[in-house]
């Protein structure tokens, strides 16, 4: 694009509402993923419904790719515009449009801080599960974009069990609505479903409804510490095999305690090798039964030490020292690599000492955390780009990852979706047909390929 471009946008948008300097096109050139970043040639920051139909129908006569972006929190380069550009920036649009109490339903534009939406609905009493470790930024636009999971993922679900509406624009600026707020609709395809998880490579999502549940009357919350992190690793499996579901099951080795410990001081214990942070709620009667079997989870299988927060301040500590695990960790070198693979739960001690091994072999450090619940693991990188030659290591070693977690039966992405960084591995987890099927229905809503165009798909650079 030139600025003949940018002077139309002004013209039928306003010019408070596009950006062209070369600091701003700079700024959205990337997200938090690293070592990827693309310049856009404009971006639009959207107000309200009709800025996006502009938008659209403007690049749809133009020929224009279109990156839709929140907050930018996204680890796959899901945001970032490969082929410039307009990126279509949705955090203005940011009101919580109604509560429903009596129907336990919200809807909100994308731009809701997610965070912000969790302390309206709490204050009435209600819940919205989803927490991504990055909810004090993230937007729900897109944490439905990429189905984004977090902390309570294990026995809550993530993002997608929680839409029940989406009012999204097409490609050619067209508005359709798919989803009602009706616990029970199978009316057509489930439309509703198929769109959480695109990656904006579909549509471009104005308005959202999500189901809402009671707040737990209570929780509780142990902190168990491990001289060896397969064990940890076990006694995620032991708690799930007993039948115990906590709300939150969250895994940290040594290299994240001691990184996490330095940038919260809160007191973690530097010479254990692995902790579990543990959460059970719902009715004090269930907490008190499942707190029994998960302290009896946690001794069979080695625990050094076992501590439950005597307040909710000290619960509050544990889990801010957890959602720092990616800041923390990325103090510790110049560049962090944070990677986000599943596999079944069973399979967990064998996932972690895979990547212990991985580590000592290239001679890199890997720092892992995650919801170790459902299986999700975040084996994180710190390493330093200008080094090519460990940088290439690094690769070689996430490569090995990642075959590991496809030969346990898991999957590449739990969470961050696939975007770029992903592309190049989805072929060898779904096989080409797959692809060939996801290519085509891609197509059938965006034929010219103009919607956050390099995304999913593996792509020659």
């Amino acid at each position: 694009m030139n600025k003949t471009f940018t002077s139309r946008l002004e013209e039928l948008l306003g010019s408070k509402k596009v950006l062209s300097s070369a600091s701003e096109l700079l700024c959205y050139s990337y997200d938090a993923t690293p070592l990827t970043s693309f310049k856009p040639d404009a971006i639009v920051r959207a107000y309200n419904e009709e800025d996006i139909q502009k938008v659209l129908e403007f690049a749809t006569q133009e020929n224009i790719p279109v990156t839709t972006r929140g907050s930018g929190t996204g680890l796959s380069g899901g945001s970032v515009p490969v082929k410039g550009g307009i990126v279509l920036v949705t955090t203005a649009m940011n009101k919580i449009i109604e509560i429903d109490s009596e129907d336990l339903s919200v809807t909100v534009e994308p731009g809701v801080i997610t965070a912000n939406l969790h302390s309206a609905v709490e204050a009435l009493d209600l819940f919205y599960p989803p927490d991504p470790g990055s909810m004090k930024i993230s937007t729900i636009g897109g944490n439905v974009a990429e189905n984004a999971g977090g902390l309570r993922g294990l026995k809550y679900g993530i993002t997608g069990d929680y839409v029940m509406s989406l009012d999204t624009f097409l490609v050619d600026g067209s508005k359709v609505k798919y989803g009602t707020k009706c616990v029970k609709d199978v009316a057509g395809y489930n439309m509703t479903k198929f769109l959480v998880g695109t990656e904006g490579t579909i549509g471009v999502f104005s308005k959202i409804v999500l189901k809402l549940v009671p707040k737990p009357k209570t929780k509780k919350t142990f902190l168990a510490l491990y001289d060896d992190v397969i064990d940890a690793a076990r006694t995620v499996s032991t708690i799930i095999s007993r039948k115990v579901i906590p709300s939150t099951l969250e895994l940290m080795d040594q290299v994240t305690i001691n990184c996490v410990e330095d940038y919260s001081q809160i007191g973690l214990p530097r010479d254990v090798v692995a902790l579990l942070l543990i959460e059970a709620d719902g009715h004090p009667a269930v907490v008190a039964e499942e707190a029994n079997v998960i302290e009896e989870a946690c001794k069979a299988n080695n625990v050094r030490t076992l501590k439950i927060a005597k307040s909710k301040q000290e619960s509050d500590e544990l889990f801010t020292a957890r959602r720092m695990a990616l800041s923390a960790l990325a103090r510790a070198k110049p560049t962090t690599i944070l990677e986000d693979i599943t596999v079944p739960r069973p399979a967990i001690p064998e996932m972690m000492a895979l990547i212990r091994e991985v580590a000592g072999k290239f001679n890199i450090l890997i720092g892992t955390f995650g919801h170790a619940g459902d299986g999700n693991l975040h084996p994180t990188c710190l390493t330093d780009e200008r080094d090519l030659d460990e940088i290439h290591r690094v690769h070689e070693a996430y490569e090995i990852i990642f075959d590991k977690a496809i030969s346990l039966g898991g999957t590449i992405s739990g969470e961050h979706g696939t975007g770029i960084a992903k592309s190049k591995y989805l072929p060898s987890m779904v096989g080409p047909k797959a692809i060939e099927l996801m290519r085509k229905i891609k197509a059938c809503f965006d034929p010219s390929g103009r919607l956050n165009p390099g995304k999913i798909f593996p792509i020659e650079r």
